[in-house]
């Protein structure tokens, strides 16, 4: 090789080596870019995290007042004697029209010596704060003193306001004693024994329902502490005072009991402020009221729209009368009770002093029931023999189902109901009365049997799920039986021969019942088995295999939270072929059997083969996919064990 050849070689060579150096040294060089790009962006988020962090532990102001939230409010008021706090929301109507009284109240406790912090909290979104201090309604305003919170009740003014704050924050000032008394073995019969009326809350101390009614309970004990005279309200820690628990019966906290000179009674009142007070101001007053005047009684009997009770006595000293009273204190959420001292009235209602009359008003009588029933009430009259005396004669022979008194009247079954036009006016009484005359007839050879009435579009949901909507006819009738069962009367011309071959059909089983069910699945082959009314029995009801079946509804979101671990659970015993996993939405189908109490969602029970009458409930464990598991396990009879297993 010539040397200016060998030259240009090398030359060229050397540049070679330096491009494929350069090549290889790029891509570092970028990638080292990329890194470090990252590494600013991840700096800057950061850096971000860090401001938003910081923007809320800032406690800022606006026109004086300061805006706490979950992450600031600990930190602030951990050294504050007395702070001023309105929980709000924003669309709130009474929060903002109360917004400048509570600036001026902020700009007059800052001038105070020393100053009082006024703060605002918005509920909606400082949620965990809201749930510490029981925000339930918007503006709730509390006094934070060495923080322990303390209601405020007064009205929302800054005269009020200022002045309870400026008592709260004085350095002697303590929360006043609780009006809620507290009783033990050693003064419950004392304090019960001598009330005329005592609320008594029996409690435990580890109980989230007890500590949520707490509040609510020592309000309406002060509210009431104020009437005269006042009414009392008690508590009893039912796992210290076990005997006073097992002497009434104590089994679910909380359990509420109302005394009347010791006399234990049931309370089935609302559990907030208002509604306690309301409830105990109404059982404050005499079960029954007396009746003044004949006319009184003339006005029942023509008007009324239920059942009329009425006990005559010679006076308030009459032993029979005080029986009347515990009787009528055991019935008076359920009905009205009367009673009278008149000779006059006496004699009208051709009852002597000392008897209980009960009757039907006008509209309900008939000539196949008498025009009334009485009883002879004296001093040593069981108040349970009055109170089984009315409920026996309570109601008529054929009377009128409505919203308003189902639930207390009509729970008998079987029931038998009449649907149509049913409208008492003066211009309508003759045709309503023209219909349930026909099943009158029926009613009288079927004692056994509830029998009633009731208006068509008062019950078109009924109606609808008994098939009967699109039937054509203006009567229509059905029979609810006591396991929950429906039979619709097939459409036809309505009289007492047709009611009553539907009724004898019955009585002798020849009656298919009417399912409300959503379509059968075409295809059902997904580890979770769909249960619709028309095929609760041959799946569930299969006396061949175990079955758990979770009854749902499809807007709950406990139930959208366990669908994924119910899923997992069928998926873990697929290969069981004696064991089906199944669901059932039961807002949309009827479940045919009354072992399968549905009265929350969702509710699971275990059907064991060769049982299906006596279904086990899945109660008080977590509903996740240990526990469901174990439950199984617990109840199955069909499982096959897996290798890894034995």
């Amino acid at each position: 090789m010539r040397p200016r050849k060998a030259y240009l070689f090398l030359l060229l060579l050397g540049l070679a080596q330096l491009l494929a150096v350069a090549g290889a040294e790029g891509p570092d060089e970028d990638s080292s870019n990329r890194e470090n790009a990252i590494e600013d962006e991840e700096e800057e988020e950061e850096e971000e995290e860090d401001d938003e962090e910081e923007d809320d532990l800032e406690v800022k102001e606006e026109n004086g007042v300061l805006v706490l939230n979950d992450a600031n409010f600990d930190n602030f008021v951990a050294d504050k004697d007395t702070v001023l706090l309105e929980f709000y929301a924003p669309w709130c109507g009474h929060c903002k029209q109360f917004a400048p009284e509570y600036e001026k109240i902020a700009n007059v406790l800052k001038d105070n010596d020393p100053p009082i912090p006024v703060a605002k909290i918005d509920a909606t979104s400082a949620s965990m704060l809201a749930s510490r201090f029981d925000v339930s309604g918007y503006p709730t305003i509390k006094i934070l003193k060495k923080g322990q919170a303390v209601d405020y009740e007064g009205s929302r003014t800054q005269e009020e306001i200022v002045a309870k704050v400026r008592e709260v924050s004085q350095p002697d000032w303590t929360p006043p004693p609780e009006v809620t008394l507290v009783l033990t073995k050693e003064n419950f019969d004392e304090v019960v024994n001598d009330a005329d009326i005592i609320l008594v809350e029996f409690y435990a101390p580890w109980c989230g329902h007890c500590k949520k009614l707490a509040p609510e309970y020592e309000k309406a004990a002060k509210e009431l502490n104020k009437r005269s005279p006042p009414i009392p309200l008690a508590k009893v820690d039912a796992i210290a005072e076990t005997d006073l628990a097992k002497r009434f019966d104590v089994s679910g906290y909380p359990t509420l009991k109302i005394f009347r000179k010791g006399r234990p009674f049931d309370y089935n009142g609302p559990r907030e402020k208002y509604g306690i007070v309301d409830y105990m101001i109404e059982q404050s007053g005499p079960p029954s009221k007396e009746i003044l005047t004949l006319k009184q009684v003339q006005e029942f009997l023509k008007d009324g729209d239920d059942v009329i009770i009425i006990g005559v006595f010679e006076g308030e000293s009459d032993p029979a009368y005080q029986q009347y009273q515990d009787a009528a204190n055991n019935l008076r959420e359920d009905y009205k009770f009367h009673h009278a001292f008149s000779t006059e009235i006496a004699k009208f209602l051709k009852v002597s002093q000392g008897q209980l009359v009960v009757m039907q008003p006008e509209k309900f009588q008939s000539k196949y029931e008498p025009r009334s029933h009485v009883m002879d009430v004296q001093g040593s009259t069981q108040d349970s023999a009055i109170k089984d005396f009315v409920l026996k004669y309570a109601l008529p022979l054929v009377g009128h189902r409505k919203a308003s008194n189902e639930a207390k009247r009509y729970t008998r079954r079987p029931l038998v109901v009449v649907y149509y036009s049913v409208d008492f006016s003066f211009d309508y009484r003759a045709a309503t009365q023209f219909w349930r005359s026909k099943v009158l007839e029926v009613a009288k050879d079927f004692p056994e049997y509830t029998f009633a009435i009731a208006d068509e579009e008062d019950y078109a949901g009924e109606v609808k799920d008994l098939g009967l909507s699109e039937s054509g006819e203006d009567v229509n009738a059905a029979i609810l039986d006591e396991s929950g069962k429906k039979f619709a009367m097939e459409p036809e011309e309505f009289d007492s021969d047709t009611l009553r071959e539907f009724v004898t059909a019955f009585k002798k089983g020849k009656l298919k019942p009417v399912i409300k069910s959503q379509p059968v699945p075409k295809n059902n082959k997904g580890p979770v088995k769909v249960v619709v009314g028309k095929t609760f029995d041959s799946i569930v009801m299969d006396p061949k295999k175990d079955v758990l079946i979770e009854f749902y509804a499809p807007w709950c979101g406990h139930c959208k939270q366990l669908e994924p671990v119910y899923s997992s659970l069928a998926k873990k015993y697929k290969g069981q072929k004696g064991l089906v996993i199944a669901k059932m939405d039961a807002t949309a189908n009827d479940v045919p059997s009354d072992r399968y109490k549905v009265e929350g969602f969702p509710t699971i029970y275990f059907a064991p083969s060769g049982d299906k009458k006596n279904p086990v409930k899945f109660e008080g464990g977590d509903r996740d996919l240990e526990h469901l598991s174990k439950f199984i396990e617990e109840h199955a009879t069909k499982l096959s064990r897996t290798k890894e297993e034995l």
